[in-house]
Protein backbone atom coordinates (compact mmCIF):
# COMPACT_ATOMS: atom_id res chain seq x y z
CA UNK A 1 0.00 0.00 0.00
CA UNK A 2 1.48 3.31 -0.90
CA UNK A 3 2.01 5.60 1.49
CA UNK A 4 3.06 9.61 1.26
CA UNK A 5 3.16 12.20 3.50
CA UNK A 6 3.28 15.95 3.08
CA UNK A 7 3.81 19.07 4.30
CA UNK A 8 2.94 22.38 3.38
CA UNK A 9 2.62 25.62 4.41
CA UNK A 10 -0.97 26.63 4.30
CA UNK A 11 -1.96 30.27 3.47
CA UNK A 12 -5.45 29.69 4.53
CA UNK A 13 -4.45 28.43 7.87
CA UNK A 14 -1.11 30.39 8.78
CA UNK A 15 0.81 27.78 9.66
CA UNK A 16 2.31 24.40 8.34
CA UNK A 17 -0.22 20.91 8.04
CA UNK A 18 0.96 17.80 7.53
CA UNK A 19 -0.92 15.14 5.96
CA UNK A 20 -0.96 11.32 5.14
CA UNK A 21 -2.26 9.81 1.31
CA UNK A 22 -2.65 5.89 0.96
CA UNK A 23 -3.26 4.39 -2.39
CA UNK A 24 -2.31 5.25 -6.02
CA UNK A 25 -5.25 5.45 -7.80
CA UNK A 26 -9.41 5.48 -7.15
CA UNK A 27 -12.38 7.77 -5.62
CA UNK A 28 -10.64 10.50 -3.28
CA UNK A 29 -12.07 9.79 0.17
CA UNK A 30 -10.91 12.22 2.91
CA UNK A 31 -11.56 11.21 6.76
CA UNK A 32 -11.07 13.82 9.10
CA UNK A 33 -9.80 13.23 12.35
CA UNK A 34 -11.71 13.27 16.06
CA UNK A 35 -11.36 15.58 18.32
CA UNK A 36 -8.15 17.73 17.89
CA UNK A 37 -6.46 14.77 15.95
CA UNK A 38 -3.28 14.81 13.43
CA UNK A 39 -2.96 13.36 10.37
CA UNK A 40 -1.18 9.78 11.64
CA UNK A 41 -4.63 9.37 13.69
CA UNK A 42 -6.66 7.02 11.02
CA UNK A 43 -3.26 4.90 10.89
CA UNK A 44 -2.45 4.68 14.26
CA UNK A 45 -5.81 3.56 15.50
CA UNK A 46 -5.90 0.70 12.20
CA UNK A 47 -8.64 2.39 10.32
CA UNK A 48 -6.41 2.88 7.37
CA UNK A 49 -5.29 -0.95 7.73
CA UNK A 50 -8.99 -2.30 8.05
CA UNK A 51 -10.01 -0.65 4.54
CA UNK A 52 -6.20 -2.19 3.28
CA UNK A 53 -7.67 -4.36 0.51
CA UNK A 54 -9.51 -1.08 -1.49
CA UNK A 55 -6.36 1.25 -1.05
CA UNK A 56 -4.43 -1.78 -2.65
CA UNK A 57 -7.13 -2.52 -5.30
CA UNK A 58 -6.87 1.10 -6.70
CA UNK A 59 -10.55 2.00 -5.95
CA UNK A 60 -9.51 4.22 -2.99
CA UNK A 61 -7.13 6.82 -2.54
CA UNK A 62 -7.34 8.26 1.04
CA UNK A 63 -6.31 11.52 2.10
CA UNK A 64 -5.93 12.24 6.02
CA UNK A 65 -5.36 15.77 6.98
CA UNK A 66 -4.62 17.18 10.31
CA UNK A 67 -7.46 18.98 12.19
CA UNK A 68 -7.60 22.38 13.87
CA UNK A 69 -10.06 22.18 16.70
CA UNK A 70 -7.35 22.94 19.06
CA UNK A 71 -7.47 26.28 17.85
CA UNK A 72 -11.02 26.51 16.76
CA UNK A 73 -13.74 24.42 18.39
CA UNK A 74 -11.41 23.58 21.84
CA UNK A 75 -9.95 26.82 21.85
CA UNK A 76 -11.16 28.41 25.19
CA UNK A 77 -8.48 31.13 25.38
CA UNK A 78 -10.44 33.24 22.06
CA UNK A 79 -13.94 34.73 22.06
CA UNK A 80 -15.97 31.92 20.51
CA UNK A 81 -16.75 34.41 17.73
CA UNK A 82 -12.97 33.75 17.13
CA UNK A 83 -13.30 30.21 17.39
CA UNK A 84 -16.40 29.54 14.89
CA UNK A 85 -13.89 31.90 12.68
CA UNK A 86 -10.81 29.70 12.73
CA UNK A 87 -13.17 26.61 11.79
CA UNK A 88 -14.03 28.35 9.24
CA UNK A 89 -10.66 28.96 7.81
CA UNK A 90 -10.00 25.14 8.25
CA UNK A 91 -13.20 24.47 6.31
CA UNK A 92 -11.41 27.39 3.32
CA UNK A 93 -8.09 25.42 3.70
CA UNK A 94 -10.43 21.68 2.90
CA UNK A 95 -11.70 22.95 0.03
CA UNK A 96 -9.19 25.15 -1.28
CA UNK A 97 -6.22 23.58 -0.68
CA UNK A 98 -7.09 19.85 -0.85
CA UNK A 99 -10.11 19.05 -2.46
CA UNK A 100 -9.62 21.44 -5.41
CA UNK A 101 -6.63 19.94 -6.26
CA UNK A 102 -7.72 16.64 -6.41
CA UNK A 103 -10.68 17.79 -8.68
CA UNK A 104 -7.85 19.64 -11.58
CA UNK A 105 -5.24 17.02 -10.74
CA UNK A 106 -7.14 13.52 -10.85
CA UNK A 107 -10.23 14.14 -12.98
CA UNK A 108 -12.87 13.89 -10.33
CA UNK A 109 -15.27 16.60 -10.08
CA UNK A 110 -16.03 15.07 -6.56
CA UNK A 111 -14.63 13.62 -2.82
CA UNK A 112 -15.94 11.15 -0.32
CA UNK A 113 -15.44 12.44 3.09
CA UNK A 114 -15.72 10.50 5.82
CA UNK A 115 -15.10 10.75 9.97
CA UNK A 116 -15.42 9.04 13.23
CA UNK A 117 -16.74 11.02 16.45
CA UNK A 118 -15.77 14.90 16.01
CA UNK A 119 -14.77 13.58 12.16
CA UNK A 120 -17.97 12.71 11.45
CA UNK A 121 -19.28 16.08 12.71
CA UNK A 122 -16.88 17.89 10.02
CA UNK A 123 -17.39 15.06 7.34
CA UNK A 124 -20.86 15.99 7.68
CA UNK A 125 -20.39 19.61 8.19
CA UNK A 126 -18.48 20.02 5.04
CA UNK A 127 -20.42 17.79 2.59
CA UNK A 128 -23.66 19.63 3.91
CA UNK A 129 -22.19 23.12 3.09
CA UNK A 130 -20.39 22.10 -0.27
CA UNK A 131 -22.85 19.82 -1.80
CA UNK A 132 -21.53 20.10 -5.46
CA UNK A 133 -17.99 18.66 -4.26
CA UNK A 134 -19.06 15.86 -2.33
CA UNK A 135 -20.16 12.73 -3.68
CA UNK A 136 -20.56 9.99 -0.54
CA UNK A 137 -20.55 11.35 3.25
CA UNK A 138 -19.63 8.37 5.72
CA UNK A 139 -20.29 9.81 9.31
CA UNK A 140 -19.52 7.40 12.11
CA UNK A 141 -20.45 8.09 15.75
CA UNK A 142 -20.33 12.08 14.67
CA UNK A 143 -22.40 14.93 16.56
CA UNK A 144 -23.92 17.65 14.35
CA UNK A 145 -24.68 20.66 16.73
CA UNK A 146 -22.00 23.52 17.28
CA UNK A 147 -23.42 25.62 19.80
CA UNK A 148 -22.38 23.81 23.09
CA UNK A 149 -18.74 25.37 22.32
CA UNK A 150 -19.91 28.73 21.77
CA UNK A 151 -20.48 29.45 25.46
CA UNK A 152 -23.94 31.12 25.06
CA UNK A 153 -22.66 32.87 21.62
CA UNK A 154 -24.58 33.15 18.48
CA UNK A 155 -23.98 34.62 14.72
CA UNK A 156 -25.17 33.72 11.37
CA UNK A 157 -21.63 32.05 11.41
CA UNK A 158 -22.41 29.73 14.33
CA UNK A 159 -25.51 29.46 12.49
CA UNK A 160 -23.72 27.85 8.96
CA UNK A 161 -21.12 25.74 10.96
CA UNK A 162 -24.27 24.02 12.73
CA UNK A 163 -25.71 21.26 10.38
CA UNK A 164 -28.72 20.51 12.60
CA UNK A 165 -29.53 24.69 12.38
CA UNK A 166 -28.39 25.51 8.72
CA UNK A 167 -30.07 21.73 7.41
CA UNK A 168 -33.67 22.54 7.44
CA UNK A 169 -33.06 25.19 5.09
CA UNK A 170 -30.40 23.97 2.93
CA UNK A 171 -31.70 22.85 -0.51
CA UNK A 172 -28.99 22.75 -2.71
CA UNK A 173 -29.95 19.82 -5.22
CA UNK A 174 -27.01 18.01 -5.16
CA UNK A 175 -27.81 16.89 -1.65
CA UNK A 176 -30.33 14.86 -2.98
CA UNK A 177 -27.60 13.05 -5.25
CA UNK A 178 -25.24 12.48 -2.43
CA UNK A 179 -24.74 9.02 -1.18
CA UNK A 180 -25.35 9.66 2.75
CA UNK A 181 -24.47 7.01 5.74
CA UNK A 182 -25.01 7.84 9.23
CA UNK A 183 -23.32 4.76 11.16
CA UNK A 184 -23.69 4.77 14.75
CA UNK A 185 -23.80 2.01 17.66
CA UNK A 186 -26.48 0.71 19.95
CA UNK A 187 -24.20 2.47 23.04
CA UNK A 188 -23.01 5.10 21.71
CA UNK A 189 -22.81 8.45 23.32
CA UNK A 190 -23.70 9.91 19.58
CA UNK A 191 -26.89 7.89 19.32
CA UNK A 192 -29.50 10.50 19.48
CA UNK A 193 -27.60 13.23 17.86
CA UNK A 194 -27.59 10.29 14.35
CA UNK A 195 -31.35 9.88 15.29
CA UNK A 196 -31.77 13.80 15.34
CA UNK A 197 -30.03 14.11 11.76
CA UNK A 198 -31.57 11.34 10.26
CA UNK A 199 -34.88 12.08 11.16
CA UNK A 200 -34.19 15.83 9.64
CA UNK A 201 -32.91 14.19 6.50
CA UNK A 202 -36.19 12.30 6.09
CA UNK A 203 -37.95 15.54 6.57
CA UNK A 204 -36.81 16.51 3.58
CA UNK A 205 -36.90 13.41 1.78
CA UNK A 206 -33.36 13.52 1.47
CA UNK A 207 -31.37 9.71 0.89
CA UNK A 208 -29.77 8.01 3.46
CA UNK A 209 -28.72 4.99 5.32
CA UNK A 210 -28.54 5.36 8.81
CA UNK A 211 -27.20 2.39 10.09
CA UNK A 212 -27.63 1.15 13.84
CA UNK A 213 -24.76 -1.35 14.99
CA UNK A 214 -26.08 -3.21 18.08
CA UNK A 215 -23.96 -4.10 20.93
CA UNK A 216 -21.76 -1.30 19.96
CA UNK A 217 -20.05 1.84 21.65
CA UNK A 218 -18.38 4.85 20.71
CA UNK A 219 -14.79 3.66 19.61
CA UNK A 220 -12.42 2.75 17.18
CA UNK A 221 -13.30 -0.84 16.93
CA UNK A 222 -16.99 -0.19 15.38
CA UNK A 223 -15.67 2.22 13.28
CA UNK A 224 -12.93 0.35 11.92
CA UNK A 225 -15.68 -2.48 10.95
CA UNK A 226 -17.80 0.30 9.62
CA UNK A 227 -15.68 1.72 7.35
CA UNK A 228 -15.04 -0.99 5.03
CA UNK A 229 -18.63 -2.06 4.77
CA UNK A 230 -19.07 2.20 3.35
CA UNK A 231 -16.07 1.79 1.30
CA UNK A 232 -17.43 -0.47 -0.78
CA UNK A 233 -20.60 1.27 -1.68
CA UNK A 234 -18.13 3.86 -3.70
CA UNK A 235 -18.53 1.45 -6.28
CA UNK A 236 -22.05 0.23 -6.61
Amino acid sequence: MKEEYIKWYSPNLGTEIETLVFGHAGHPVIIFPSTKGRHHEAKDFKLIESVRWFVEQGMVKIYCPDSMDAHSWYNRSVHPADRVKNHLWYDKFILEEIVDPIRRNHGYQKVAVAGASFGGFHAVNFAFRHPDRVSHLFSMSGAYETKSFMDGYYDDNVYFTSPMDYMPNNNHPDLWKMRIVLGVGEWDICLKANQDLSALLNSKNIPHWYDLRKWAKHDWPLWNQMLPHYLSLIHQ
